[in-house]
C-alpha cells in the first residue's frame, strides 16, 4: 500500500507516525506490502474530521435522504465496476480462492447497498402521533470497526447505512487485510462522498481500535470480530456511555431431524462449514444426528471432506485456499490435537498440512465424529474447516444440545416435516435459523444472542442501529 494509507477529511494522508504492519499473503507467507498503524494523532484527526462533517450534515446543506439514496447507488454502481479489483485483494490478502472471492466476497458489496436503498425509500424517518412528531434521526459520529474474514460485506453493512442513516463514519478495517478497505475508500471518493462524513484510518485493537472506542466525540462503535475483543470494545466504551453494536463469535448447530435425507443434509452441511475455510461466525461446525445415524453421517461427512480440493487461491479449480495466516493456523492446529486427545473420532483430515503442500497456511478438511457436547472442539469457535458432528437422544436432547454454548448467531435445522422443522427453529436461541439450507436472504436482520453479540446488520435493521429517536412534542405555541 502507499504512503498515504489513510483518507481523512476527503484526502488522502500519511500516518503521523512510523509504525507499519507487513500484509502477509497466506498462501505462501510471502510478504506483500506494508499498512500503517494510526497513532493517537491520526485517530483524533479523522475523529474532528467526521464531526465536523456530522454538523455540516445535520445543517442546511446536508443530504436529504433522497440524495443520501442517490449516492448510495452511485457507491454500488463503482463497487460492481470495481469487483474484480475487490476480488483479487482479497484473495491475496486471506487465501480466498479467486472464484469465491468474485462469488462470494466481492459480488455482496453491491447486492446490498441496492437492497438498502430500496429499504430506504419506504422507511418512515418521521411520523405524527397524536400532537408528537416522532423523527428517527441520525445517532452522531460512528466508528465502525471490521474484521478480516469477510472484509468487503462487514465493512458495507456498517458503512452503507450509516452514511444512509446521516452519520459521519471512521473505518477502522482489520490490519491483517487492509487492501480492500482503501479500494472501498477510492470508490466513495469518486462517488462523491462529502469530505469527512467518511473516513479511513488502520491500525490493531490495542492501539486505534482502543482510541476511537473510548473517544468522547464518538457516539456509537458497530464492532464485528471475536467474543474476546467485543468485550474490550464494550468496556472502552462505557465510561462515555456510546451505543455499542457488537456482533462476535459463533458456534452455530445443524440439527439433521431423522427424516432428513441424509445424504443430501450431510453433505451440504459440510460444505457449508467449510466454506471461506471454515472462516465464517455462522458456520454450521456442529452437526447434530440421531445417534443411531451417526456412522452414516460419518461416512457421508469424510466422503466429502475428501472431495475439496485445497491449495493455491488463485487456482480456479482450488475449493479450499488457506486460513488467514499463521497464528490462525496454530490455533486450529491446537484444536483438533484436543479433539483427538479428548477421544472424538477422526473420520477425514487431521493435524498437519494437507498432502502435496509444504507451506502456507493450509488446514486439513477435518471431520470429527462421536463429539461429546462438551468438548472443546463442541464448545470453542474454532474458525477453520473443522466439522464437529454430535449425536442426540430425541428432539428435546438435540434443542439442549444445539442452545449448549455461550453463543447463539446462527443454527440451521433439515427435515421434510416442515412444521416440524419450522417447531425445532423456534426453540433455538440463535439470531438466525436456517431452514432446510434456504437462498440467502440478504434483508433478513443478521445478529447474536449472549456471547455473540447485540444488535442487528443488514437491510432496514442494519439502518435502525444508526438512528435515534426524538420527539418534537405539541405545535410549538407559547
Amino acid at each position: 500500500m502507499s504512503r498515504k494509507d489513510f483518507y481523512i477529511d476527503g484526502q488522502w494522508v500519511g500516518s503521523k507516525g512510523t509504525l507499519t504492519r507487513e500484509i502477509v499473503d497466506p498462501a505462501s507467507y510471502e510478504v506483500i506490502g506494508h499498512v500503517s498503524l494510526a497513532t493517537a494523532e491520526d485517530v483524533e484527526a479523522a475523529v474532528s474530521a467526521a464531526r465536523r462533517a456530522f454538523e455540516r450534515q445535520i445543517g442546511p446543506e446536508g443530504l436529504d435522504v433522497a440524495a443520501r439514496i442517490a449516492l448510495l447507488r452511485r457507491i454500488a454502481d463503482i463497487m460492481e465496476r470495481r469487483q474484480e479489483d475487490l476480488a483479487q485483494a482479497i484473495s491475496a490478502e486471506i487465501g480466498v480462492p479467486i472464484s469465491y472471492a468474485r462469488s462470494g466476497h466481492a459480488a455482496a458489496g453491491a447486492a446490498h447497498i441496492r437492497i438498502l436503498c430500496e429499504e430506504m425509500e419506504r422507511f418512515s424517518f418521521e411520523w405524527m402521533q397524536t400532537d408528537t412528531l416522532v423523527t428517527r434521526v441520525p445517532i452522531g459520529v460512528a466508528a465502525l470497526i471490521t474484521p478480516w474474514n469477510v472484509p468487503v460485506n462487514q465493512i458495507v453493512i456498517k458503512v452503507a447505512p450509516a452514511l444512509g442513516a446521516g452519520c459521519a463514519v471512521i473505518l477502522k478495517p482489520s490490519e491483517i487485510a487492509p487492501g480492500n478497505a482503501r479500494i472501498i475508500a477510492e470508490i466513495l471518493d469518486e462517488a462523491g462522498v462529502p469530505p469527512g462524513l467518511f473516513n479511513l484510518i488502520h491500525g490493531d485493537g490495542e492501539g486505534a481500535g482502543a482510541a476511537l472506542s473510548s473517544h468522547p466525540d464518538i457516539d456509537m462503535v458497530s464492532f464485528t470480530g471475536s467474543t474476546r475483543a467485543g468485550v474490550a470494545v464494550s468496556r472502552n466504551a462505557a465510561p462515555t456511555v456510546k451505543r455499542v453494536g457488537l456482533e462476535l463469535g459463533g458456534k452455530s448447530a445443524n440439527i439433521l431431524l431423522p427424516d432428513a435425507d441424509f445424504a443430501e443434509a450431510v453433505a451440504k452441511g459440510v460444505k457449508g462449514c467449510f466454506a471461506n475455510s471454515g472462516q465464517a461466525c455462522s458456520a454450521p461446525s456442529r452437526m447434530l444426528v440421531p445417534q443411531d445415524r451417526m456412522e452414516e453421517a460419518a461416512a457421508v461427512a469424510a466422503e466429502t471432506a475428501a472431495g475439496f480440493a485445497t491449495g493455491d487461491p488463485r487456482d480456479p479449480g482450488t475449493d479450499l485456499g488457506p486460513v488467514a495466516g499463521e497464528a490462525q493456523w496454530t490455533r486450529i492446529q491446537g484444536l483438533i490435537e484436543s479433539g483427538i486427545a479428548e477421544g472424538a473420532r477422526l473420520v477425514a483430515g487431521g493435524p498437519g498440512l494437507p498432502e502435496g503442500l509444504a507451506s502456507g497456511a493450509y488446514v486439513r478438511p477435518t471431520v470429527f465424529a462421536d463429539v461429546a457436547p462438551d468438548m472443546a472442539i463442541a464448545q470453542q469457535e474454532i474458525f477453520g474447516p473443522v466439522l464437529s458432528i454430535i449425536g442426540y437422544r430425541d428432539e428435546d436432547d438435540a434443542v439442549r444440545i444445539a442452545n449448549g454454548t455461550v453463543y447463539g448467531l446462527a443454527a440451521y435445522v433439515q427435515g421434510r416435516d416442515l412444521d416440524r422443522v419450522r417447531a425445532v427453529g423456534r426453540r433455538l436461541r440463535a439470531g438466525r435459523v436456517h431452514l432446510n439450507y434456504p437462498v440467502l436472504d440478504r434483508t433478513a436482520p443478521f445478529g447474536g444472542f449472549r456471547q455473540s453479540g447485540n444488535g442487528r446488520e443488514q437491510g432496514r435493521y442494519g439502518l435502525e442501529e444508526f438512528l435515534e429517536y426524538s420527539a418534537l412534542i405539541g405545535h410549538g405555541h407559547g
